[in-house]
């Protein structure tokens, strides 16, 4: 939806003349956005949904108290967040009856966050209305109101979203039974990623708009932003392949990426699905001779089931199977991928669980050197797929028996949040690995050591590293009970890089965790 040039200027000029209204106040106190998921997919998704647009409402409206006009751009943006905002507001009822059968706790959390998001998004709705209407004006006892909510709200989420540590034994955990939950899948995640890097691509050093320097397709996408990251954004059609620049590929490795939605529902249809090919070729098929592919399905409506298929030697194979599977909150929630190929063996997991575990998958082996992803029947500029950090390693190498042989191995398969020492949770594999020397042997003692890239200074690249260490410290302790007085952390930030840090690829590979036996 477009803005006739007319009524922008209309806007442009009302806002010239409030900058000097005596009227004006400073901008509402920022409802800050929970900081923990729920474990209810909707509850979750409509908080992020509505803090999203409150964040876009919020910023707009700092710029009207700026003095800023918006310009057609912004306007036009404003009008879709409206009525997405409005049609979110709408469908609160239904998440509300979600919560039926939860148990208190998380019943409680729930309801907090939900309310906290139909208060932004309340704020959301009215500041929108009035910025396209050039009448956003604030009384001091709006902001009163705001502030004094917001600051009881804050307070009530701050205590539920405190975690334990070993400075206060006794606060006590939400819910107690998804946090164990949550160990005990971590600790029998078995996906170990490849120990050489062989290709890597997050788009960091690719421009808004254009279609990422290191990929090839015979249609169309784009890098895109979203939330000071850089996306591929794909597009749906028949026939049409994206293809990184992998030319050939080892017997053994791993591929990982992952994948961020928006607009699926229970709309999307049931055919809407990522395909992902390994293949003979690099051209915009499926293959020449020899191929496999994985099909993940995104629609809502039910669960679908994930399809695999093999074909070799231009006669098909025998592999053409669908597994059950319901992944639809996974899809909706920024999942990760992680994929195994070992000689005939492929496996697939979708964050931490298991889906697929074929022996016999590749059925001639050294012949499929190329990754292809394709998507199709999503609905254009309504239903978006977006993938981000591929990453291809060669593996084939047992942690545990380097380990034990050489005393010291060293890894960039463990990773975190950017600039934290939150560790990702596809990561657990590697550390099961570890653990199980550890149990193996009770006489051995490791040091953990930390690196980073350079990217930022020393002294922050110092301290991020040794609290990386110490994380893989804590998880060896929490999740899999290795006694704390064998292990000690260290950290040297970006001094012993082992790659060239002006490459992604070289930055990849000095982020990274060793450990040492002592």
């Amino acid at each position: 939806m477009h803005c006739k040039p007319s009524y922008a200027k209309l806007v442009a000029i009302v806002f010239a003349i409030l900058i000097f209204c005596p009227q004006l106040h400073s901008q509402t106190k920022k409802l800050k956005r929970p900081k923990s998921r729920v474990g209810i997919s909707s509850v979750d998704t409509f908080v992020g949904e509505s803090f999203d647009l409150y964040d876009k409402v919020y910023k707009y409206d700092g710029y009207a108290q700026a003095g800023t006009p918006l310009d057609d751009d912004d306007i036009d943006v404003l009008e879709e967040a409206l009525v997405e905002m409005t049609a979110l507001s709408e469908s609160a009822p239904e998440i509300i009856s979600d919560l039926d059968g939860v148990g208190v706790l998380k019943q409680g959390k729930a309801t907090l966050q939900i309310n906290k998001a139909k208060k932004a998004l309340k704020y959301s709705i009215k500041t929108a209305k009035e910025l396209l209407l050039g009448e956003r004006e604030r009384k001091d006892n709006d902001d009163n109101e705001s502030e004094s909510s917001t600051t009881k709200d804050e307070s009530s989420e701050d205590e539920n979203d405190s975690t334990t540590d070993d400075s206060d034994d006794n606060q006590q955990p939400e819910d107690s039974k998804n946090i164990s939950d949550d160990l005990e899948i971590l600790s029998k995640y078995d996906f170990v990623p490849g120990d050489e890097l062989i290709f890597f691509d997050d788009f960091s050093q690719d421009f808004i708009g254009d279609f990422p320097s290191k990929w090839n397709t015979n249609g169309s996408g784009e890098t895109v932003k979203i939330k000071n990251e850089n996306w591929l954004e794909l597009k749906s059609g028949y026939g049409i392949f994206f293809i990184p620049d992998v030319n050939q590929l080892p017997e053994d490795y791993t591929i990982e990426f992952d994948i961020l939605t928006s607009g699926i529902s229970q709309q999307t249809s049931s055919t809407a699905r990522l395909h992902i090919y390994l293949s003979d070729n690099l051209k915009f098929n499926a293959g020449s001779e020899h191929h496999v592919m994985t099909s993940l399905p995104f629609g809502q409506y039910s669960a679908f089931a994930i399809k695999n298929m093999n074909f070799f030697n231009r006669g098909g194979g025998d592999i053409n199977s669908s597994i059950e599977a319901d992944i639809r909150d996974e899809v909706l929630n920024q999942p990760h991928i992680a994929i195994s190929v070992t000689k005939k063996r492929y496996r697939l997991w979708v964050n931490e669980v298991k889906y697929v575990d074929i022996p016999r998958f590749i059925e001639v082996p050294n012949v499929l050197n190329h990754i292809k992803f394709h998507i199709n029947n999503f609905k254009d500029g309504k239903e978006r797929i977006f993938i981000k950090n591929l990453k291809i390693a060669k593996g084939g190498v047992d942690l545990r028996r380097k380990l034990l042989a050489e005393g010291k191995i060293s890894t960039n398969g463990i990773l975190f949040n950017s600039g934290s020492a939150t560790i990702q949770s596809q990561s657990y594999g590697i550390i099961r690995q570890i653990s199980q020397v550890l149990q193996q042997d009770n006489t051995i003692k490791l040091k953990i050591v930390g690196h980073t890239d350079a990217d930022g200074g020393d002294d922050t690249n110092m301290k991020l590293s040794k609290s990386r260490a110490e994380a893989v410290k804590q998880a060896l302790i929490t999740v899999y009970k290795i006694d704390a007085s064998r292990l000690i952390s260290e950290g040297k930030g970006e001094s012993e890089p082992v790659a060239d840090n002006t490459s992604e690829e070289g930055k990849a590979q000095n982020r990274r965790v060793e450990f040492i036996k002592q």
